[in-house]
């Protein structure tokens, strides 16, 4: 039989995984935020378009045409310009979002392969036979040992209770 800190290790890895997984967004946005200094640069363009509409605001359409009309082209390019640079960033952040998750993912794979190799032989605990007869050699997997829980079993029951677990609290 594996040590008797199996169970908790495995557990605790499990309830880890989980809610860093709840934190992925969160993780995601602040990494955006830490490698994106943009926002400053668009936050100057919507102050510089406001200033542009209060001074087109003031000025007559009747009386000075033209140059209405070159304020309202000025407006509409640096419109432009901001819609292109809030996409640009949207776009930078999405991939951000998803090399987050992937890396997580990656890692939380090889926590649980690593997990499975070095505990596969020892059952994580052993239980009476008759409390899992029906599927005793499914939960004794990969081990063989009659009345034990095998580690791929004990993952998936401890990411089972911890994901009810979190969506409870939520």
């Amino acid at each position: 039989m594996a040590t008797g800190y199996v169970w908790f290790l495995v557990l605790g890895s499990v309830s880890l995984c989980n809610l860093m997984k709840t934190l992925l967004p969160t993780i995601s946005s602040f990494l955006s935020k830490m490698v994106q200094k943009d926002a400053e640069q668009e936050s100057e363009m919507r102050t510089e378009i406001q200033e542009m509409k209060k001074e087109q605001a003031s000025i007559s359409m009747m009386d000075e045409f033209a140059r209405y009309a070159r304020l309202e082209r000025k407006i509409n390019k640096m419109t432009d310009k901001l819609k292109t640079h809030v996409k640009s960033r949207t776009a930078q952040q999405a991939k951000m979002k998803w090399v987050v998750n992937i890396v997580f993912y990656i890692l939380q794979a090889a926590l649980m392969i690593s997990l499975i190799w070095k505990y596969y032989p020892d059952p994580v605990t052993v239980v009476p036979s008759k409390w899992i007869a029906p599927v005793e050699r499914l939960v004794a997997f990969p081990t063989g040992v009659a009345g034990g829980v095998g580690i791929t079993c004990w993952l998936v029951v401890c990411n089972k209770v911890v994901t009810l677990g979190l969506h409870a609290i939520r």
